[in-house]
């Protein structure tokens, strides 16, 4: 059991719930935003590093998109997944990729690499626009 995972602190089910809220990625500061507007005392250093805990524990997902900042989501499955993202409205869609995975794996270990980790977003214009 990962150390997150025991500590479910009274911080960590506050930004779990705007995680839960959410359907959209969000940034840490929008986050921390709606933590204050409810009334949760949480700082932006707390926030921080409890998403970064999700993200290790593979609960949240990370997205980092042209401007630089990360935003997060909760994980709608447990699988690895990738995301297609629209440019216009920010809609994710979790999609699977075996051609990816097959690939990732056979340049690793043509060039003598173990243990490879990726994370793959598609851009693009959704089909409501």
């Amino acid at each position: 059991m990962a150390d997150t995972e025991r500590r479910a602190t009274k911080q960590r089910r506050a930004v779990e719930q705007v995680l839960q809220d959410t359907d959209d990625f969000i940034s840490a500061q929008a986050l921390h935003a709606r933590l204050r507007e409810a009334g949760d005392a949480v700082g932006l250093a707390t926030v921080y590093r409890t998403l970064n805990a999700l993200v290790e524990d593979a609960r949240v997902d990370t997205l980092r998109l042209d401007d630089g900042e990360a935003r997060y989501r909760l994980c709608a499955t447990a699988q690895h997944h990738h995301h297609l993202v629209c440019r216009d409205c920010g809609r994710t869609v979790e999609i699977a990729g075996p051609a990816v995975e097959s690939w990732a794996d056979a340049v690793a270990a043509e060039h003598g690499f173990t243990e490879v980790s990726h994370t793959l977003e598609v851009f693009g214009t959704c089909d409501r626009h």
